[in-house]
């Protein structure tokens, strides 16, 4: 691939996460601004939604008819425009919150499935996957960091509708660019889809065997508490006094790429399993870290947490990728792929969103924008003690041999 392509796809990958980024951290804080405090769990609810939905859009339509620029180009487009026309029926109180949470549904719907294409864009036009998609894939999280800071420190626009227009207006642009990526064809053009093929059903008739059953159930059950991350920890910066919480968020992201360029060497040295409890143990650490910080409001610890995410993130989401990979044959490689996003992004985060969002509901004081400190010390408790048990079941239960070929 020449060095003309691998720019391109690295600007895509950019604008891709930048689009995300620009809102997914912040539209909390947006919402407990006007007074929608107990309603902030709801885009983190139709977030995993439309990663349950993604996988038909992609098997149905997208790759049997489509090439996938134009499929990007299209969805990025309608998405960015939802997202832009989000603030127009936000005025908050008692407003009804219902038309801006369809909006952002509409706006996760074109987007989700734009991920998986992204990667097959990229995938389609590389050479070698080990040495040239993570060059091209961590300018996603450059994309991600970027937009935090552009839209918390350089704007301030942490509470601001200018969020949604920063972020719709970058999904309008990527989409018009996407039209301008190299031609890639519909992979499965001709085969005919069925709802087990989409779903990944047909992989786990392969994979299937104690320790994959422990590695899937696993994951699930840690996007379980996964949620009131994504959902609450930026509301917990701004209540413990920061200024621009996205931009403090944003050393999630920053920690990420040292981590993702560090996961060679720790694979060598840990192996899979050892790789997998490291990033479950780090998740307890950073919950325990944010529900001891929470009463006093003890900044370095919130940040510790924070910055933790680059491990809990590579760890184990990144890994548990690696080890489907190895786990997978080439014919049923992408469908396995789709099943673990399905199991964690789609059923972990959408029953996570949900309980995270009753149990912050029920310590929030009526009329209050946020919890006040003692009450968070209760709440991140509550996922901290989860991910324990998760993270103690599968070092018990799990053992694969496939991690000495690692």
């Amino acid at each position: 691939m020449n060095q003309a392509n691998t720019a391109r796809l690295s600007a895509m990958m950019f604008l891709q996460f930048f689009v995300w980024g620009a809102w997914y951290v912040t539209v909390g804080n947006f919402m407990a601004s006007i007074g929608w405090g107990e309603y902030v769990y709801l885009p983190y609810l139709v977030n995993p939604i439309a990663a349950i939905a993604a996988p038909f859009f992609l098997g149905m339509v997208a790759d049997r008819f489509f090439a996938t620029e134009r499929v990007l180009g299209v969805l990025h487009v309608l998405g960015g425009v939802a997202l832009m026309l989000a603030p127009a029926v936000a005025s908050g109180g008692d407003t009804s919150v219902t038309p801006f949470v369809i909006l952002i549904l509409i706006h996760v719907l074109c987007y989700m499935p734009t991920l998986g294409l992204a990667n097959s864009m990229a995938f389609h036009n590389i050479t070698s996957q080990e040495k040239q998609f993570p060059v091209i894939r961590v300018f996603g999280t450059i994309g991600w960091i970027v937009a935090n800071l552009v839209v918390s420190p350089i704007l301030h626009a942490d509470t601001e509708v200018l969020q949604f227009y920063v972020a719709g207006g970058a999904g309008v642009l990527l989409g018009l660019y996407s039209f301008s990526l190299p031609h890639t064809p519909p992979p499965a053009a001709g085969e005919k889809p069925t709802v087990a093929r989409i779903l990944g059903v047909d992989a786990l008739k392969v994979l299937w065997n104690k320790p994959f059953a422990v590695f899937i159930i696993s994951s699930m059950l840690i996007c379980i508490p996964l949620a009131a991350y994504y959902t609450y920890a930026p509301i917990l910066v701004s209540v413990a006094g920061a200024e621009n919480p996205a931009g403090w968020m944003s050393i999630g992201q920053m920690t990420e790429v040292v981590f993702m360029l560090l996961i060679p060497i720790f694979f060598v040295r840990l192996g899979v399993k050892r790789m997998l409890l490291v990033g479950m143990a780090a998740w307890v650490l950073r919950y325990v870290l944010f529900a001891v910080a929470a009463p006093a409001s003890i900044f370095w610890m919130i940040v510790v947490g924070v910055a933790l995410h680059g491990i809990c993130y590579d760890f184990f989401f990144v890994t548990g990728q690696i080890y489907v990979d190895k786990r997978s044959t080439k014919e049923i490689r992408g469908q396995a792929q789709g099943f673990l996003v399905l199991a964690t992004y789609g059923v972990g985060m959408l029953i996570g969103a949900q309980i995270a969002g009753w149990i912050y509901n029920g310590l929030l004081v009526e009329g209050a924008e946020a919890l006040t400190p003692a009450a968070f010390q209760t709440f991140w408790m509550i996922p901290a003690v989860f991910a324990g048990i998760v993270m103690v079941l599968f070092g018990v239960f799990f053992n694969d041999r496939v991690e000495r070929s690692v």
